[in-house]
């Protein structure tokens, strides 16, 4: 067994296989960037080493950094976790020839799946079931165009090089083809640095099906079962679940036997995962992933096994830990990524200081995190704080037990994204097994939060809200409280609460010896068994008891209730923070991100939604569009430059009689 591991990866990842590491008597070393020097991974290992500035092509994709670290720290061996260099066959490469064990497949392996263009047209030959379109060497962007519109719509645009959903981009229109390349190429070049692209048919509504193949270097293969991946928005993986559901044990079994096969044909070594398109009858072969996934924890669930364990002992030399007739598959599992995102703002990153993230304790819930309160979630990488498992032995359980763990789920600081997920586990279209990976990008706004909060929830907050009274007996005098105390009245607090852009008004009546009473719009309710505590607030309101998690911070009140997350802001007018708004004409950044492309010049005419600035953050671009038509009067940032949330990015004058 290894004596000593370096992962060459940050957050969820990093804390995942350092705690099978120590698990296995394993020393642990991590890297950290300048954005990360605090980072829980950091504070996970045995030993960290700094690798360089905040952006990733510095310090996490700098191989000879991550290398000369190793040797450092007298490190046997690198685990490259997922992302960044996970599917860097250089990297694989120069981490042998330097004398380090690399914790996944041989290099020749990850450069055979590097390329999809080359592993699509070996598959083919293999007898797998590929989809048709455009896989050549041929890659002038004018070529590109021709074949495009020579195949015939809609296709699908894929970084040849890539992985995780990055670059793709969807032709369903003629008129897009020349922008859709163009972008592909552009986001290939800058995540994989190779710029090759793919066309290929694309499948309005099929289903994501992988398959979990494991291998040693004595010859063994064996699959792990199989998992069901489609429901994902950007073609980013939100929920997953093992196995996969509505499958016909036939064609499961053919799907299964495909990815062995992709697997030898290659000589392959370790974990990987052979992705499969599925529309309902048949499925054709999309690519391998040559690392461990981030939904590997839902085959670990079924299988009762440790799948980095696993990667360890073959990186070791050890052959495989079972056959295929000792793996046994139990019960059905779902994971849903908790990210730092905004579903009410169309799911624009969020990044900052998490004031309050704690996760769920629930039995045969899992949780696998990279962030906790108090950690700061940079925008210079992916937005994934954490993932939430749910095993159960039927799916509908399963589904049921992690939107209960997903509602528990509490955060404040930054925008997360676990109650709209609760949603989608308990909508029918999931449940029926009728979603596919169109899903989410289709019908978001299904799973959008239900406007308003309800009476009860508003009053809670509002007993949250109210200033702390001192301790009576300390008082010098009814002056010295702080309950809203009237001479031979009743004490009157009125509470106003903002909440979803509205204002509403609680006042809570206080009598001597008498329940205490709220009014809002009308309604009197009568309140007994109040319960104030450092994070909990309980009452019986009207003839119902309940109980909710609270969190305060500063003007902010946030309270869980059941299935409810309602954030209010105290409008307290002897604190009310003055907001100026922007300059007329002035188009402001939604989130903090890099300038990645500015197409249009001082002075250009635009009209109407054209792209005038293009930012990415946490892997993602987000378009900044002209909301009317006018002339571009000032560009105040340029290409590669950083910006921060709220600031003025260009000045736009409005087209006359605009």
């Amino acid at each position: 067994m290894l004596k000593s591991l370096l992962v060459a990866n940050r957050g969820e990842i990093a804390c995942r296989i350092f705690r099978t590491a120590r698990r296995l008597g394993i020393r642990t070393i991590a890297v950290f960037s300048d954005a990360d020097a605090g980072a829980r991974h950091v504070r996970a290992a045995d030993e960290a080493l700094r690798i360089g500035p905040a952006a990733a092509r510095d310090s996490y994709l700098d191989a000879a950094r991550i290398i000369a670290a190793a040797r450092a720290a007298g490190a046997e061996a690198i685990h490259p976790g997922y992302g960044f260099l996970s599917e860097n066959a250089q990297f694989a490469q120069h981490c042998a020839e330097a004398g380090l064990i690399f914790v996944g497949p041989p290099a020749r392996s990850i450069a055979a799946m590097g390329s999809k263009i080359l592993a699509k047209t070996r598959m083919r030959e293999r007898g797998v079931p590929v989809l048709q379109g455009y896989a050549g060497e041929q890659q002038d962007l004018a070529f590109l165009e021709r074949a495009a519109r020579g195949a015939g719509l809609p296709l699908i645009v894929k970084p040849a090089a890539g992985g995780g959903g990055k670059g793709m981009q969807i032709i369903r229109e003629e008129s897009q083809i020349v922008a859709a390349l163009a972008t592909a190429r552009r986001l290939a070049e800058g995540a994989f640095g190779d710029g090759a692209l793919l066309l290929e048919r694309y499948l309005s509504g099929p289903r994501h099906i992988e398959v979990q193949i494991f291998a040693d270097a004595h010859g063994h293969f064996v699959h792990l079962g199989d998992r069901d991946c489609s429901t994902q928005r950007r073609h980013q993986k939100l929920i997953e679940e093992a196995p996969a559901p509505g499958v016909p044990d036939e064609v499961r079994a053919r799907m299964r036997e495909a990815a062995l096969i992709v697997a030898r044909e290659i000589g392959y070594v370790g974990a990987g995962t052979v992705e499969f398109l599925f529309d309902g009858a048949e499925f054709f072969f999309m690519e391998m992933n040559t690392r461990l996934q981030v939904e590997h924890t839902v085959t670990e669930e079924v299988t009762g096994l440790d799948l980095v364990e696993w990667q360890l002992r073959v990186a070791s030399g050890e052959p495989l830990p079972l056959a295929q007739d000792q793996i046994r598959l139990d019960g059905h599992a779902i994971e849903a990524r908790v990210c730092a995102e905004d579903p009410e703002r169309g799911f624009l990153p969020s990044a900052g200081t998490l004031a309050l993230l704690e996760w769920p304790r629930m039995r045969d819930v899992r949780v696998d995190a990279g962030f906790a309160t108090g950690d700061v979630v940079p925008d210079s990488y992916d937005s994934l704080l954490g993932k939430v498992i749910a095993w159960a032995p039927a799916r509908a359980d399963a589904a049921a037990r992690l939107a209960r763990a997903l509602t528990h789920t509490y955060s404040a600081g930054i925008r997360t994204n676990e109650h709209w997920l609760a949603r989608v586990l308990e909508s029918p279209v999931f449940l029926e097994v009728r979603h596919n990976i169109a899903l989410l990008d289709q019908g978001a706004a299904e799973f959008s939060r239900p406007p308003g909060c309800s009476a009860e929830a508003l009053i809670l907050a509002a007993l949250v809200a109210r200033p702390p009274a001192p301790d009576p007996r300390a008082a010098l005098s009814p002056w010295d409280l702080g309950d809203a105390f009237t001479p031979n009245r009743p004490a009157l607090l009125d509470v106003r609460l903002t909440h979803g852009g509205l204002s509403h008004a609680v006042e809570l009546e206080f009598r001597r010896g008498a329940p205490v009473r709220a009014r809002q719009g009308g309604a009197v309710t009568q309140l007994a068994d109040l319960a104030v505590e450092a994070a909990t607030v309980a009452a019986r309101i009207g003839q119902r008891r309940v109980h909710a998690r609270y969190f305060a911070q500063g003007a902010r009140v946030f309270v869980w209730l059941g299935a409810e997350a309602c954030e209010f802001t105290l409008d307290d007018p002897r604190t009310r923070e003055f907001t100026t708004t922007a300059a007329p004409g002035g188009l402001t950044s939604p989130l903090p991100g890099v300038v990645v492309a500015v197409p249009v010049g001082l002075g250009q005419v635009v009209v109407a939604g054209e792209v005038l600035m293009v930012i990415e953050a946490m892997k993602m671009e987000h378009a900044i569009t002209a909301p009317h038509a006018g002339s571009v009067a000032a560009i105040h940032f340029g290409k590669g430059e950083r910006v921060p949330e709220g600031a003025a990015l260009l000045d736009l004058t409005p087209a006359a009689g605009g």
